[in-house]
């Protein structure tokens, strides 16, 4: 266990963000399936920028790496557009 009053510190505010992280990224992914799922080109334009928007956050603050948050667009990007 820690011994320094900023090390308890650390681990408490570590705990909050893994659980942030891990909230975020399971929404994201539940946001990425859906839309994967929708068969509908309406529900899906509607869809796809909040997903996108879901991604770049997620990246921004290297929950997920930048590449695989580019690849991931990409492939919803053309999903959208085959629909």
């Amino acid at each position: 266990m820690a011994n320094h009053k900023s090390a308890l510190k650390r681990i408490r505010s570590n705990e909050t963000k893994r659980l942030r992280n891990r909230y975020q990224h399971r929404t994201t992914r539940n946001a990425i399936k859906k839309l994967r799922e929708l068969t509908d080109k309406k529900e899906a334009d509607v869809l796809f920028p909040s997903v996108v928007s879901m991604l770049d956050k997620l990246a921004k603050k290297n929950v997920i790496h930048a590449n695989k948050a580019a690849n991931l667009k990409s492939g919803l990007a053309k999903h959208v557009a085959a629909l």
